[in-house]
């Protein structure tokens, strides 16, 4: 007796996983330009925050900088590599799921911003000329100036996709 034939898999998940391609229109577009600036700015906000000398609610803000950092980097991977349409669910609203991201980015970096200013005021009894002790105020001022950037870029990508959401365009690039 012979064994049964193999099944095929659906034609949708085969042409799921073909292969890969750079998506060129979104590495030159105006998001994806934002990524990479969003990308950097964030890496610059948690690398300044985790060599200084940190404690209370500056832990919130640099757990908001590296959840958000990660996320954008899979978001624009995802989105580099046209591979968006994998994920479950999400994957046909990508347009609405960037957006929301960067909206939601915004509104936590605009409290990481506002909680690396207020340390920043507090440590600035030691932006002193003959000041020896060890101080983390411009680590903290660095970091609040970071901070903004990565508030205002947010919102930037966030505003050119509600733009393009508007425009009735359905995809990222």
């Amino acid at each position: 007796m012979l064994p049964p034939p193999p099944r095929q898999p659906p034609p949708q998940a085969r042409a799921a996983r073909g292969a890969v391609r750079l998506q060129r229109a979104f590495l030159r577009g105006p998001l994806g330009v934002l990524r990479v600036l969003q990308l950097l700015a964030g890496a610059a906000f948690w690398i300044t925050i985790a060599t200084s000398r940190y404690q209370g609610p500056v832990h919130f803000a640099l757990f908001v900088s590296v959840l958000f950092w990660l996320l954008t980097l899979g978001l624009y991977f995802l989105t580099l590599l046209g591979k968006h349409e994998l994920v479950p669910v999400l994957g046909s609203r990508w347009l609405v799921v960037n957006v929301a991201h960067d909206l939601l980015a915004a509104a936590l970096y605009g409290a990481a911003t506002a909680i690396m200013i207020d340390q920043t005021q507090r440590h600035s009894y030691c932006n002193l000329k003959d000041y020896q002790m060890s101080c983390a105020y411009h680590a903290f001022l660095a970091a609040a100036v970071c901070g903004g950037l990565c508030l205002g870029l947010y919102l930037l990508s966030a505003l050119y996709g509600c733009c393009r959401r508007y425009q009735g365009e359905q995809e990222v690039a």
